[in-house]
């Protein structure tokens, strides 16, 4: 533990005493990083960039700089970094933007692998997988324990429910509801994520509330609205699925008329 003495730390950043920062990394002056966090060689952390506790950090990463928005005038907006998260090798996370909130934001438990790229204000949940080269434009949500295959392309205000899934090289133009399976270019919906759900413990009962849940989305023809509807009654026939009912309502209550859902 501890700061390399190659690195650059500016004496106004808030590095815990638990913390290490690599050989030839550069730490800004309004970085604050959390207890027990790595951060390997030649990383750069600029800008009000807030990192938690535990994180492991991989040399050439580059977290805090500004957007990639002709839109952005020296704002102070932020990027906040939870705990316990893997961040591999030339991952690339900008801080918000006065258009989106401000921040950008990653929860805990996430494991992200190299040459990720997170845009200005996106938003990502907790225990998600991104495979490399997943790239997310600006204002993406990506819900909790969602897994992307490696170069998955997001467009700008998309979001990605939890528990769901890519296929590598998947592009998404659309929302992709909570537990959906999609791939493609565009992406199309193929399934729900049945094999996660089982190794996150959801019981029987649970996985076919969801396989019915797919079923008024995707195979009895019925409009989004209908979809809803027949989606609500799932709370009182299955009890034990109540949370993940109201998960895909919440999800499908924000879906933009202009944008829809994955097909």
């Amino acid at each position: 533990m501890g700061i390399h003495p190659t690195a650059i730390v500016d004496p106004r950043a808030q590095v815990d005493a638990t913390a290490s920062i690599g050989p030839y990394s550069v730490i800004g002056p309004e970085v604050r990083i959390g207890a027990r966090t790595t951060v390997g060689a030649h990383a750069v952390i600029e800008g009000r960039t807030t990192i938690g506790e535990d994180n492991r950090i991989f040399h050439f990463v580059s977290l805090g700089a500004i957007p990639q928005d002709k839109k952005y005038a020296g704002e102070p907006c932020k990027l906040v970094i939870g705990d316990r998260n893997t961040i591999r090798e030339f991952s690339t996370f900008n801080i918000g933007s006065p258009g989106g909130g401000g921040v950008t934001r990653v929860g805990n438990d996430n494991w992200l692998m190299a040459y990720v790229h997170l845009a200005h204000d996106c938003i990502v949940g907790n225990n998600t997988i991104f495979a490399n080269n997943t790239q997310l434009a600006g204002h993406v949500e990506v819900g909790d324990w969602a897994i992307l295959g490696g170069f998955t392309v997001v467009h700008q205000f998309v979001r990605i429910g939890a528990h769901g899934m890519t296929a590598m090289c998947s592009l998404l133009f659309a929302d992709q509801p909570p537990f959906v399976m999609s791939q493609g270019q565009p992406a199309q919906a193929r399934s729900m994520n049945f094999e996660g759900l089982r190794r996150r413990g959801f019981s029987a009962e649970r996985i076919g509330a969801v396989k019915a849940m797919h079923k008024a989305l995707y195979r009895d023809g019925l409009t989004l609205e209908q979809a809803r509807e027949r989606i609500a009654a799932l709370a009182g026939e299955t009890p034990s699925a109540a949370a993940d009912v109201q998960l895909m309502q919440d999800f499908l209550a924000r879906v933009s008329p202009q944008r829809g859902i994955v097909r």
